[in-house]
């Protein structure tokens, strides 16, 4: 693991990653190794948990797509440096700010989304002129063998390189004295990589997740409500860090939203068969989640077969906020339901678990909205939607609290591998002697005026 570092520090320090151009290409090269083998891409991803060919592109190619092409568009521009005011106390000078990469940077993909949650942070780094190691997760074999694969064969290894490896892999990686480390996945691990990274005060992005909490009043759309929040809880099965991992409806429309829920879950027949549903990732994952599913609380759904690591889209009622599962994220295809008369009773209860990666807001009344969105802290999130506000590179995503630290996508991404470097760039050819000894009164009455207009 040193050697790999070692040369990769040693290319990083020949300065050919600050040249555009060369950023430029290694983003060319990504775009066409994804393009060129998405059917290698899909085969893979298909045996490890039956995604299909149309939500690998919808829900991780595209959006790499949409990240490649916004980077190679503004590179350029990203890249310049800014000149800034200088105020009067440093009078007469050039204030300017450099940006520059940070070095050698470790991206720690998840499994969830494999493709898109390994190479969005990887497509950043590249664009700030980084060179990095890439350790996706192990849980989906075989796409972590197919990105190994697919960019071993076709990246410079001082660049960009994929090691794969379980738990000790990863261990030996968090020991090396890396410029940067990226890493995806759950807030338990996440507090590993933070520990590993104080040892050598290495800069870190978490991106983690948490209790998402959704929120559904009585004057929203309840129709268009329930669809958009139906597809975005049971993509991926649930297994989405930004799904709407519960949601309280006012009681006025409680028994509707149940109602339309079953309804649309029906209508749109989560099955393998569909090419619209995917399989619980683990045996530890569906036993998890078939703890948290009690028998007397199912509305709709329920239903599983371990052996295919099946789990039926499953909405629970008469759910508490002390319920066993409110005390944990869900990660899966089950809803709990929570009705509620008082909007700030709710609230309360939110703000009491850790501040969650996203909040969804469905409501038309705009006092309502921003109340929420005031009083409840949170990542990011949607109003009148759930889980799309992923899909704009020009809104940062990023936790807060547990759910994470620092954010990317877009500018912001080529921000989270960027030092600004502050430059006061002053000539010799006049000096102001108010500084200097000796002090006197006369020169600090000057300092004072001079400081009223900074």
């Amino acid at each position: 693991m040193k050697q790999f570092v070692d040369q990769q520090k040693a290319f990083f320090n020949t300065q050919t990653t600050k040249n555009t151009s060369f950023r430029i290409k290694q983003l060319d090269t990504l775009q066409a190794v994804l393009k060129e083998n998405e059917t290698l891409l899909n085969e893979a991803i298909y045996t490890d948990f039956k995604k299909s060919e149309f939500d690998t592109y919808v829900s991780e190619l595209a959006l790499l797509y949409s990240d490649i092409k916004e980077a190679k568009r503004n590179i350029k521009k990203w890249s310049r440096r800014k000149r800034v005011s200088t105020n009067l106390l440093n009078f007469p000078a050039n204030s300017y700010i450099i940006p520059e990469p940070l070095g050698v940077c470790l991206v720690i993909g998840a499994w969830n989304y494999p493709y898109q949650l390994s190479f969005a942070p990887v497509v950043a780094a590249l664009a700030a002129g980084n060179t990095v190691i890439l350790k996706p997760s192990e849980l989906p074999s075989k796409t972590s063998e197919v990105m190994a694969k697919l960019v071993n064969g076709n990246f410079d290894p001082n660049v960009f390189k994929v090691i794969e490896g379980g738990v000790s892999e990863t261990t030996e990686l968090l020991k090396q004295n890396f410029d940067k480390i990226f890493f995806t996945g759950s807030t338990k691990v996440g507090k590993i990589v933070y520990k590993a990274a104080a040892e050598n005060l290495i800069p870190v992005t978490l991106e983690m997740g948490g209790k998402s909490p959704a929120f559904v009043t009585e004057d929203c759309n309840l129709k268009m409500t329930v669809k958009r929040m139906m597809w975005a809880k049971f993509l991926n099965a649930g297994q989405t860090c930004i799904a709407p991992d519960y949601v309280m409806v006012h009681e006025k429309v409680r028994e509707e939203f149940l109602e339309l829920a079953k309804a649309e879950i029906e209508e749109e027949q989560f099955q393998f068969e569909n090419h619209n549903y995917v399989q619980i990732i683990n045996d530890d994952n569906f036993d998890r989640l078939n703890s948290l599913i009690k028998q007397d609380q199912v509305y709709y759904g329920g239903n599983m077969e371990k052996e295919k690591r099946y789990i039926q889209p499953t909405i629970l009622q008469n759910v508490s906020f002390e319920d066993p599962v409110m005390q944990e994220e869900i990660f899966g295809p089950i809803l709990p339901v929570i009705g509620y008369d008082n909007i700030d009773e709710v609230i309360t209860e939110v703000r009491k678990f850790p501040k969650p990666l996203s909040c969804y807001v469905f409501t038309n009344n705009k006092k309502t909205k921003r109340k929420i969105l005031n009083e409840v802290s949170f990542g990011g999130g949607a109003i009148n939607d759930a889980v799309m506000h992923i899909s704009n590179p020009k809104l940062p995503f990023g936790g807060v609290g547990q759910s994470g630290i620092g954010n990317y996508h877009g500018k912001a991404g080529f921000d989270c591998f960027t030092h600004y470097k502050s430059i006061l760039d002053k000539p010799t050819w006049l000096e102001l002697p108010i500084k200097y000894y000796p002090h006197t009164n006369r020169k600090l009455k000057w300092i004072k005026r001079m400081m009223k207009f900074q």
